[in-house]
């Protein structure tokens, strides 16, 4: 796994893992508040609506007990012949203004004697099954079922009419309430999610709201486990067992008894699917999911770019170790960083080069040890044979009758053993260079005679020498006789390796602290993969060299402190640049 790989999962792990966590334990807390709230506010509905219809039947009993006892009541033992009874009625319903759809008067026989519809006189209405009996004022009251019917639901309240003249009864009361307005009181509390529901004592639904009324629930026991023999008040979560999805119930009963009335045991149920209550809970989970992802995004976003910066820098510093370890190449070097890690680079860069001028000295030492070792090899067993052969074919030159064509090759012998005298002193120079002399010594004047040490032989090939000496101050404490060789190695380079007609340039500069000259040629030039082994021992690209030249020329320059380096030249071959570093004599 990369540092980047391990840097962004930590970066997801410490910024997603708690906002996940406490996103979700808000939302859990939020669903249980709300929901406790909604239970609250259910119950609190419920809890209204069964107070506001306990006292809607209390007044209408209270009513039929009241006025069962009034002395008008009487006429029902001269069976109303004035009439005065039904007046009466007639006049108690339009008082109540629809509350009462009629009320009737009977004899013991169930017989219509006074009404306030007139046409029910003498008629024998037929009796509901009977629902509840209470108490009230004395009076036992007996509630029939509601009665459906195309003009509306009917609930019917009978009242005994007892005689003031003789033991027994005159007849009935009979008070038949309109049940509809009881059923709109619960209509005008449900609408949107909520249903309502009012359950006797036996959990019989009386009364409901017209969703459950259209769906025939009524006078059923559907919601008998739901009543107030269960639950005597409060809000529960219910599972239907239809998988219609559960719901929450308030429970209401009517909250203390009116004059000691607390016979009818009503309870209400206000009922609200779970999954339309919570809804704003459910929009917020998802808002919560939007703003989530959009965080898990950031986060990615940030961590990647967070890795990135931290990580890239050791990725880089590990392709650069891959690539020299690959093919020792230093060319392209790890971007720059900031911090702990742009310190690490650097250091580490530095080490790799050290490494690197440390393996290219040492493989420069140890050619140079082979040239020692040949060059005292060469120094007792070649130049003596050498100097005896260049010995005898300068006598033989002298010969009067030694023919033309033996006197060109007695000139072979003589200059190819002086040649090879002369290879033999570079090998013994580069085996065992000796400590420079520092003295003051006008550069300039230096390289105009080196020039001129090298015109006869650039002369031959056409080449032209140009001096640039730009100096202002051209003198340097050197070794005069080593910076002439090192003048003459370049110059001879540059004069064997260009074509008739070259051109070759010295030119100088200098500061406080340092002496520069460049050698510049319009010759081929070095190709930038050479550049770094031209002044290695033994690499060579002339024909007929031995690679030793320039690897005698870094020598004296690094033992005078100072630097060469080869690249390319404003006239488009070669450039040698050296740098020497001012010091004083004493240095």
């Amino acid at each position: 796994m990369t540092i980047r790989h391990t840097l962004l999962r930590a970066f997801l792990l410490v910024g997603l893992a708690p906002a996940i966590l406490l996103a979700g334990l808000a939302f859990v807390k939020a669903r249980q508040a709300l929901q406790a709230e909604i239970e609250l506010k259910l119950a609190a509905q419920a809890g209204t609506v069964a107070a506001n219809i306990e006292q809607t039947l209390f007044e209408r009993l209270q009513n039929a007990a009241v006025w069962s006892q009034f002395e008008i009541m009487q006429d029902l033992a001269v069976g109303d012949v004035d009439k005065r009874l039904s007046s009466f009625l007639a006049g108690l319903r339009k008082g109540y203004g629809g509350v009462y759809r009629a009320l009737h008067a009977l004899d013991a026989q169930g017989k219509v004697i006074a009404s306030s519809e007139a046409e029910a006189l003498g008629s024998h209405p037929p009796a509901a099954p009977a629902w509840q009996t209470v108490r009230l004022a004395g009076t036992e009251l007996l509630l029939e079922q509601p009665r459906r019917a195309a003009a509306g639901t009917t609930l019917a309240i009978r009242a005994p009419v007892p005689s003031r003249f003789q033991d027994g009864l005159l007849g009935t009361l009979v008070l038949e309430l309109d049940w509809d307005q009881v059923e709109a009181v619960l209509d005008r509390v449900a609408g949107g999610s909520l249903s309502v529901a009012l359950l006797d004592r036996e959990g019989r639904l009386v009364a409901a709201s017209q969703d459950l009324r259209q769906r025939g629930l009524l006078l059923g026991r559907d919601f008998a486990a739901w009543g107030a023999e269960k639950h005597a008040g409060g809000a529960f979560l219910h599972e239907p067992e239809d998988g219609s999805g559960s719901v929450i119930v308030g429970v209401g009963r009517p909250p203390a008894a009116f004059a000691g009335f607390h016979d009818m045991d009503l309870s209400t149920l206000v009922i609200q699917p779970r999954a339309i209550a919570l809804a704003p809970v459910q929009r917020m989970a998802l808002i919560s999911l939007a703003v989530m992802a959009l965080l898990v995004l950031g986060t990615l976003a940030m961590a990647a770019w967070v890795s990135g910066v931290i990580a890239r820098p050791i990725a880089a510093l590990t392709a650069f170790t891959r690539r020299y370890r690959e093919d020792r190449s230093l060319a392209v070097a790890p971007p720059a960083a900031g911090g702990e890690v742009g310190e690490l680079t650097a250091a580490y860069t530095a080490l790799i080069h050290d490494i690197e001028r440390s393996r290219r000295d040492l493989v420069r030492a140890s050619k140079l040890a082979v040239v020692g070792e040949m060059s005292s090899v060469i120094a007792h067993e070649v130049r003596t044979p050498l100097g005896i052969l260049r010995s005898s074919a300068q006598m033989l030159q002298r010969e009067a009758a030694l023919s033309a064509e033996g006197r060109e090759l007695v000139g072979f012998i003589d200059s190819e053993t002086e040649r090879l005298n002369r290879l033999v002193s570079t090998m013994l120079d580069s085996a065992r260079p000796r400590a420079p002399r520092f003295a003051p010594t006008d550069l300039h004047a230096l390289i105009r005679k080196s020039l001129g040490l090298l015109s006869g032989q650039a002369e031959k090939k056409r080449i032209r020498f140009d001096a640039v000496l730009e100096a202002v101050n051209p003198e340097v404490a050197v070794d005069a006789e080593q910076c002439t060789q090192v003048m003459l190695n370049l110059l001879l380079n540059g004069i064997q390796i260009l074509a008739e007609g070259g051109r070759i340039r010295v030119s100088t500069r200098d500061s406080a602290e340092e002496f520069t000259i460049d050698i510049a040629d319009d010759g081929p030039g070095i190709p930038p993969a050479e550049r770094s082994r031209v002044f290695e021992a033994f690499f060579f690209r002339r024909e007929g060299g031995m690679g030793l030249g320039l690897a005698i020329v870094q020598q004296i320059v690094a033992a005078h402190g100072g630097s060469i380096e080869a690249g390319d030249s404003e006239l488009g071959g070669a450039l040698f640049r050296i740098r020497l570093p001012r010091r004083s004599e004493e240095s």
